[in-house]
């Protein structure tokens, strides 16, 4: 696992429980009326979902925003890569800079995940189309994709993270206020038997 400072996520704890609560309004730099029109099929939301639902709720959610500015992911990408040195204060400082939306300069701390979206960029685009055509679906997979890994005894509070049940609904934060881990996990594996066979899930790993 990685770890980073919560606060570079520039989010509250109260933020990140209404995020799974209730809608929440997004933009694209793709037509929105194109996608919109995407309709993806259960199967084809937890094949894109399994890589990042065990991720804590405050990088799932930077993630997820982020995936809905394709573009911006592949620039922050290669920027990042050319300033690599770039740590902590001094990152944020040349941040300040950049107009791009807060999720994307958030994932910047989190090079590995964001090289990820940006080698995939396919597989972003989509999650980000899910994610604003479908918001409601895509949290009801990654519940269920939650509660699969947890009955398997694969979703558990560590030194790391604390899994939350709250009314059917599971949360994952961090253990220390200050820290967020990027979880390690096969999501071939992890979930017991996948029920999708024709739809495996995406494999992003390993960082």
């Amino acid at each position: 696992m990685k770890a980073v400072s919560i606060f570079k996520l520039m989010m509250t704890g109260l933020f990140i429980i209404l995020f799974f609560a209730m809608p929440m309004p997004g933009q694209s730099q793709e037509n929105g009326e194109e996608a919109a029109s995407k309709d993806f099929t259960p199967e084809q939301l937890a094949q894109m979902l399994a890589p990042i639902a065990l991720y804590p709720d405050a990088l799932l959610s930077q993630i997820l925003m982020a995936s809905t500015y394709p573009l911006e992911v592949i620039e922050a990408d290669r920027w990042v890569k050319k300033n690599e040195r770039l740590k902590g204060d001094s990152l944020d400082d040349l941040l300040l800079e950049k107009d791009w939306d807060p999720s994307v300069k958030s994932l910047c701390h989190f090079p590995s995940v964001l090289a990820l979206m940006s080698e995939k960029i396919t597989e972003t685009a989509s999650l980000g189309n899910a994610f604003l055509a479908q918001e409601d679906e895509v949290m009801d997979v990654i519940q269920k994709l939650r509660t699969e890994a947890y009955k398997q005894g694969n979703l558990t509070s560590t030194s790391k993270q604390k899994v939350i049940t709250k009314e059917k609904i599971i949360v994952i934060e961090p253990a220390s206020p200050d820290v967020v881990y990027v979880p390690y996990y096969n999501p071939l594996y992890v979930y017991g038997p996948w029920w999708y066979p024709a739809y495996p899930p995406y494999y992003w790993g390993p960082f």
